[in-house]
């Protein structure tokens, strides 16, 4: 009798570990040959940012698998170390975004001829020593949208209408935001700013703002090196003449001195607009956080006057 139950519950155990297996087996398939609704296979993509991440998806749809290595706004993209994962995902994409122009070094160097490789500063012109933060440019944007769908029809041709119907939406949307932007030059073409970092260049000049800017400040932020107290005290002093509209922050790079000039410019009634490197997680879209931007820039200009 004993040995009649122990065969049983060698075969129970069996059965269970086979089921478990078998378990395993398909959820990791799952992940791996994921596809639409259609049964069509997906289109791997990895992005070093969430920026870039969210437009590879919407020009992709469901016919793409996108990850975004960077999607937290407490993470520093220039001092980012990647892990062993986050390189795996680089070699395993069919398509790479990176930002380029030294922003993102780590994740240029993952990349290899396996895959298609999208530098979004190339793309727009742009080269390492120029502002990296090229996402906030018109110019790039469209260009790297443009990369982005020929590399999905280059990939998949036989959903090549898609693409291009996807390209377009986005296009549309694009020349929205633009739209807006030019109308907050034509409202006031003698709005000006200054700047506890240069994340906002490419966009206050697509918004025909003015940088007031200290040049002393300016060249050690742009060197990712400490102000001077010269230089500090230059920024105050703009601010107590009040010679700028609005302050922009990048909070993603605080400091003793940002929070002395914030303290300053809310002592000073200047406004202050909070712009992070990469995309803060309650929005859907680059164009839709770049809109709430241009927003948040049209209040400044009102409460200004």
């Amino acid at each position: 009798m004993k040995k009649i139950v122990r065969m049983i519950t060698a075969i129970v155990a069996g059965v269970a570990m086979v089921a478990a297996v078998s378990a395993c087996g398909s959820s990791d398939s799952s992940k791996q040959s994921s596809g639409n609704a259609s049964g069509d296979k997906v289109i791997t993509v990895v992005a070093s940012t969430n920026v870039w991440g969210s437009l590879a998806k919407e020009l992709g749809g469901k016919y793409v698998d996108v990850t975004s290595i960077l999607s937290s706004t407490g993470v520093d993209a220039h001092d980012y170390e990647p892990t062993t994962s986050d390189i795996a995902k680089f070699e395993n994409a069919q398509v790479a975004i990176v930002n380029g122009a030294g922003y993102d070094a780590w994740a240029s160097k993952a990349t290899s001829n396996k895959q298609i490789v999208i530098d979004a500063a190339q793309e727009g012109g742009k080269k390492t020593g120029d502002n990296p933060h090229v996402w906030f440019s018109s110019k790039v944007r469209v260009s790297t949208a443009d990369a982005i769908t020929a590399a999905y029809e280059k990939l998949m041709p036989e959903h090549k209408a898609e693409f291009q119907k996807l390209n377009e939406q986005w296009q549309a949307k694009e020349q929205d935001l633009e739209q807006e932007m030019k109308e907050v030059a034509k409202d006031d073409k003698h709005l000006s700013y200054a700047a506890t970092e240069s994340i906002a260049d490419y966009l206050a000049q697509d918004l025909g703002l003015t940088d007031n800017t200290p040049e002393g400040y300016k060249n050690a932020t742009a060197n990712e090196s400490e102000p001077s107290s010269a230089d500090i005290n230059n920024f105050m002093t703009l601010l107590k003449k009040g010679d700028v509209n609005m302050v922009i922050e990048n909070s993603q790079e605080p400091s003793n001195a940002t929070d002395e000039i914030l303290n300053a410019a809310d002592s000073g009634n200047i406004p202050v607009v909070d712009i992070t490197e990469q995309m803060p997680g309650k929005y859907k879209s680059m164009t839709d956080w770049i809109k709430d931007i241009v927003k948040q820039v049209q209040e400044a200009q009102q409460s200004d006057k």
